[in-house]
């Protein structure tokens, strides 16, 4: 493994058991009745432990959204031309997309990331600029990267999260841009779960029954043809990955060895959470599910990691859009938990031991 991911994940320690405590005897010391802010409490607690902050803060927020072209495009798998990538990522500069207007709701800052689009931009100082490759291959013909590109795109998003983290970071949210890439997650969520692709693959941009049975038959075949190792996630990333979801996955280790909780987005993010977790398992302590997609293998996804998302809004945009409102329940976790009051410090009477 390269010496820059090692020690990455070599820096990925456990949740801070003291100052999870610490948070939970607060909760149950605040003027309500004990779990009666239900999940709000439990997310206080385990951004307590994330950060070993009794009383963590979560105010500094940043969204990373990773954009990239799909080779596997090719094979019919969606019903959007793959221009629409760099079309989207326009959008997102000039902030007219659903990231930008949730984003400034939040509000949190956005940083998109051109990992490995076709198209060529000019110099932006919004878009950061860390192309490994102008696209990935077409998965379903041969490996969709080599295993040193695929390396590349993890040390990207280690290098992205690192230079949040340089600029004040306090919780960060996972975001994409890809034509295709629900093709690519579908079919690690199929080898890193092991369940059929049948079961993980769902329309993704609006595919009719025959276009979701293609895009069906074209995952089987990628995965015939390219013999990924489920124990290898390097592996996995690199013959039926994309590069937005490798950048994603080293935003996520980065992010756990600074002890920054990770809001995970939805399908697309999910998948990169899975490769994390696949080359280290103690990252699965520091992510959050912001929500339940409509895309079909979310839930395997979501259950193989086990993790509950914190909404069902039946949401399959990507972009970060779910995360940055997982954000701000997060946000309102952690806000509640420092800043409401205890019943000796209000004057309220306790409820009964009787």
């Amino acid at each position: 493994m390269d010496k820059q991911i090692a020690e990455t994940i070599n820096r990925i320690g456990p949740l801070d058991a003291a100052a999870q405590e610490s948070a939970r005897q607060r909760q149950d010391t605040l003027t309500k009745p004990l779990g009666s802010l239900g999940r709000l409490e439990e997310l206080s607690i385990l951004i307590a432990g994330i950060k070993a902050q009794p009383l963590p803060k979560t105010g500094r927020q940043a969204v990373i959204v990773m954009a990239a072209d799909h080779g596997v495009v090719a094979e019919g798998v969606s019903p959007y031309p793959q221009e629409v990538t760099a079309q989207m990522v326009q959008n997102f500069l000039r902030g007219g997309a659903g990231i930008n207007v949730l984003a400034r709701l939040a509000p949190a800052r956005i940083t998109v990331v051109d990992i490995g689009t076709r198209a060529p931009f000019p110099p932006d100082p919004q878009l950061v600029a860390r192309k490994v490759a102008p696209g990935t291959a077409n998965m379903a013909r041969g490996p969709a990267m080599s295993l040193q590109q695929a390396e590349q795109a993890i040390k990207t998003g280690i290098d992205i999260l690192e230079t949040e983290w340089a600029r004040g970071l306090d919780i960060v949210a996972t975001g994409e841009m890809g034509i295709g890439n629900t093709t690519a997650s579908s079919a690690i969520c199929a080898v890193m779960t092991g369940e059929p692709a049948e079961k993980t693959t769902g329309r993704g941009t609006g595919l009719d029954d025959q276009g979701l049975a293609r895009k069906v038959m074209v995952i089987k075949q990628a995965i015939a043809v390219n013999k990924p190792d489920k124990k290898d996630a390097m592996d996995v990333l690199a013959k039926v990955g994309g590069l937005e979801i490798g950048g994603l996955a080293g935003v996520i280790l980065a992010a756990a060895a600074r002890r920054v909780p990770v809001v995970i987005d939805g399908f697309i993010s999910g998948a990169a959470a899975l490769i994390a977790v696949g080359l280290s398992p103690a990252v699965r302590q520091y992510l959050i599910a912001s929500h339940l997609s409509a895309e079909a293998g979310h839930k395997i996804l979501l259950e193989h990691l086990g993790l509950k998302p914190l909404l069902e809004l039946g949401m399959r945009l990507g972009e970060g859009t779910g995360a940055v409102l997982g954000m701000m329940l997060a946000e309102a976790a952690t806000r509640t938990l420092a800043e409401m009051a205890t019943f000796g410090e209000a004057g309220v009477s306790e409820a009964s031991s009787k």
